[in-house]
């Protein structure tokens, strides 16, 4: 096995256009046309995940945190990145990062943080915008249950937790093919009807060029017509963050126990108690505070995220409980996450989680 064909599984799942504007996920260091040897999973990439995946004999390294975040015009070993890159080449090791693509894409991380506390009916607290679009397109009426199946397999058709939506009615098509054209039907020259459906479905914009290649290799016509139309919808299954509920509602101090001890946190943060009953739980892995407006609007009764800034914690207790635990522990079972996926998708790979703690934080 390749390691690309690792690298296009783990983008199936999170696509890189969720990441965000300031990201750099993705392929990091290495060629893909490698032959695998295994697949070292961690939060970080540091010198000693390295040595750990030279001492394995892996060659695949994937990360939640990207290694390169901006561009360098030379590589002389001057700080840790540089060293990691080095080393990683020197050992033909590929590092792979998966990042707020990750953070955004559903099930990704902040949906394994919900399940580690028990959350249910989990959904995105944040959907992201302005990033879907409507197809419509006409197809002769026998050939209609053909293009629907190929765009549907393209990725159309998803709303919340429905597949194969489509909207479809029958109507008359008119065209008269020119000089060197090869109609479908119709005779060169002479104006043709036919019995045609007009297909309307969903689609994230990045997958826009794949559905145009499903459609025109589906689609009958030598020249379909379609139009795309951008929407304003919210992308439900796609953005920032997750909120949910727990099963039974909990004290704050109850609650705080709880994620004290499951996410192992050394040094809690949180705002005024105010006797309040926690029931919805709103919550961010690493650097989330950007969405406590949200978590206030959505109703939660609190939201738990890795940092949340000192100013931040002030006004805020009449309305919310906040929680801050630490972006690492906010984080850590992304290797699980990875740890996962990995055994679904490919359950003869040779994949372990880091023994190595990257937390560059330390407590007293």
């Amino acid at each position: 096995m390749k390691i690309k064909e690792i690298v296009s599984a783990l983008e199936r799942f999170a696509p890189l256009p969720l990441q965000d504007g300031f990201d750099n996920a993705g392929l990091q260091v290495g060629l893909t046309d490698a032959e695998v040897t295994g697949a070292l999973l961690c939060l970080d990439v540091t010198e000693a995940v390295l040595d750990e995946a030279i001492a394995l004999g892996y060659n695949l390294v994937i990360a939640h945190h990207p290694l390169i975040f901006k561009g360098y015009k030379s590589l002389t070993g001057r700080d840790y990145v540089e060293r990691c890159i080095l080393k990683a080449v020197k050992n033909d090791i590929v590092v792979y990062a998966a990042h707020t693509n990750l953070d955004n894409a559903w099930g990704g991380v902040n949906f394994k943080m919900a399940e580690k506390i028990g959350l249910k009916n989990i959904r995105v607290l944040e959907p992201k915008e302005n990033a879907l679009l409507k197809l419509v397109t006409y197809v002769p009426l026998h050939q209609a249950e053909d293009v629907r199946r190929a765009l549907f397999q393209a990725g159309c058709g998803c709303i919340g937790g429905y597949d194969s939506c489509s909207y479809n009615t029958e109507g008359e098509g008119t065209f008269r093919a020119g000089e060197g054209t090869h109609p479908y039907c119709g005779v060169v020259g002479k104006l043709h009807t036919e019995r045609e459906v007009r297909i309307e479905t969903i689609l994230p914009a990045y997958r826009k060029a794949e559905t145009m290649r499903a459609l025109c290799a589906a689609h009958p016509y030598e020249e379909p017509a379609f139009d795309f139309y951008p929407l304003q919808n919210q992308w439900i299954q796609a953005g920032s963050g997750v909120i949910g509920e727990l099963d039974e509602p909990q004290t704050e101090l109850d609650f705080l126990h709880i994620v004290k001890k499951t996410f192992e946190v050394e040094n809690l943060q949180y705002n005024k108690l105010c006797g309040r009953e926690i029931r919805t739980v709103a919550l961010c892995g690493g650097a989330g505070a950007f969405l406590i407006p949200m978590a206030v609007r959505q109703r939660a009764d609190v939201f738990m995220t890795g940092e949340i800034k000192y100013h931040e914690f002030f006004g805020r207790e009449g309305e919310i409980m906040l929680v801050a635990i630490g972006h690492y522990e906010s984080e850590q079972y992304t290797k699980e996450l990875f740890y996962t996926l990995m055994r679904d998708m490919f359950p003869n790979l040779a994949v372990q989680q880091t023994k190595v703690n990257t937390n560059p934080i330390k407590y007293m």
